[in-house]
C-alpha cells in the first residue's frame, strides 16, 4: 500500500476529487494548509501599507491506495490539478506498512 500526499491549489479540490472518484479511489483526507515553495508568497496592500504574505493557502490531500493503483492515482491528480503556473503543488508518495478499519478490524488492503 502507498500513501499519496498531494499539495494542490484550493480551487482545484473539486476537480481532483471527481477525477479520483472516476478511477475508483473511494476515500481521502483533506486539510486546509498554508505554505510556500518557489512561489515565495506575494505582496499585498492593506490600508495603504504594503506587506508580504509568505504563506499561501493550499489543500493537502492524503490518500491510501494499493501499490498497483498508485501510478494511476498520481497521473490522475497531476492531470486534474495542473494549471501550468507556478504554485500548482507537489505530490509525495510514502510506503504504508499496515491499515486497520476500526469498525470491522479488517486489515491490509481490505481496510481501504
Amino acid at each position: 500500500m502507498k500513501k499519496i500526499e498531494a499539495i494542490i491549489k484550493p480551487f482545484k479540490l473539486e476537480e481532483v476529487k471527481e477525477a479520483l472518484a472516476e478511477i475508483g479511489v473511494e476515500g481521502m483526507t483533506v486539510s486546509e494548509v498554508k505554505g510556500f515553495g518557489r512561489q515565495k508568497g506575494h505582496t499585498e496592500i492593506y490600508r495603504g501599507s504594503e506587506y508580504t504574505v509568505d504563506f499561501l493557502p493550499k489543500i493537502k490531500l492524503e490518500i491510501i491506495v494499493s501499490a498497483a493503483k498508485m501510478e494511476e492515482a498520481v497521473k490522475t491528480i497531476i492531470a486534474s490539478a495542473k494549471t501550468g503556473k507556478i504554485g500548482d503543488g507537489k505530490i509525495f508518495i510514502l510506503p504504508v506498512e499496515k491499515a486497520v478499519r476500526i469498525r470491522t478490524e479488517e486489515s491490509g488492503e481490505t481496510a481501504l
